[in-house]
């Protein structure tokens, strides 16, 4: 009887160890991740945070020596100025070590359609080889594809992953768009809502003309005029895609979501 329970006692133990031994694989083998982000109006803060909290990871901020002020006339004129004399602002050492870390989030407002100057700094003070960067951004109206492109040149010793963008007025929808997002790439689990392909573009009826003017008067710029649109249909409405001219006959892309008993609204500029 003693034998058996010594039997019993020792299988348990055994599969208490495999169990640990087990865990301990799963947990080296997953990657270490860091956010890491640049905020000017806290917007990208918000990003930044939201994301650090759906993966639990750690999380640290790009912080220039000398801020830059609240003031955005004040902001961009300070940037056109370093952009002319062909100089970047001093940041102040990161709190952590992206030695340590196998994939960064890297968060950025948009200025002048690419990342914002104190992220240059970062980029040129920082190795990624063998790292995996994921960006993500706000903006007022896009920049997305724009500062992705200027990553591929400016981190060309990291895998650049799919970037996720939202624009200002729309940070409340973050947090949902950010798990979706997560999943996608592969560092959450869960389902993704699967999207077919838009239509074929098409000329803009009278009532598409209505919900592309609902969703772009609120926007302080002028976006142009709608020319030809697809749609594709999501989940609770419809997402639109304008093909649209501005001043010159320069064209650019700019997508619509129109939910229903909701305003039409932009979510993104792609030029």
């Amino acid at each position: 009887m003693k034998i058996k329970n010594l039997l019993i006692v020792a299988t348990t133990l055994a599969a208490l160890v495999s169990c640990s031994s087990s865990a301990k694989k799963a947990e080296a083998a997953k990657p270490k991740t860091l956010v890491v982000f640049y905020s000017q109006s806290n917007t990208t803060r918000t990003v930044a945070q939201e994301i650090q909290k759906q993966l639990n990871c750690d999380i640290a901020e790009i912080e220039c020596v000398e801020p830059y002020s609240g003031d955005f006339g004040q902001t961009i004129q300070r940037w056109q100025k370093e952009q002319q004399e062909g100089t970047l602002p001093e940041i102040k050492p990161l709190a952590k070590d992206i030695k340590d870390y196998d994939v960064i989030f890297l968060g950025y407002p948009i200025w002048g359609g690419t990342y914002a100057i104190p992220v240059a700094t970062f980029l040129k003070n920082t190795d990624f080889a063998g790292k995996k960067l994921v960006p993500f951004c706000t903006f007022g109206s896009g920049g997305l594809n724009t500062s992705v492109a200027a990553l591929q040149n400016s981190a060309q010793n990291a895998e650049i992953l799919e970037g996720y963008g939202v624009r200002q007025a729309r940070v409340a929808a973050a947090p949902a768009e950010v798990e979706q997002f997560l999943i996608k790439l592969g560092f959450k689990e869960g389902e993704v809502e699967q999207l077919p392909d838009f239509s074929e573009q098409k000329e803009v009826s009278d009532s598409e003309k209505e919900i592309f003017n609902q969703a772009c008067s609120d926007y302080q710029m002028p976006l142009g005029s709608p020319v030809t649109v697809g749609s594709r249909l999501i989940k609770g409405g419809t997402e639109y895609l304008f093909t649209v001219e501005g001043q010159g006959g320069m064209k650019s892309q700019i997508y619509v979501l129109a939910k229903e008993n909701e305003k039409p609204e932009f979510t993104q500029v792609v030029r």
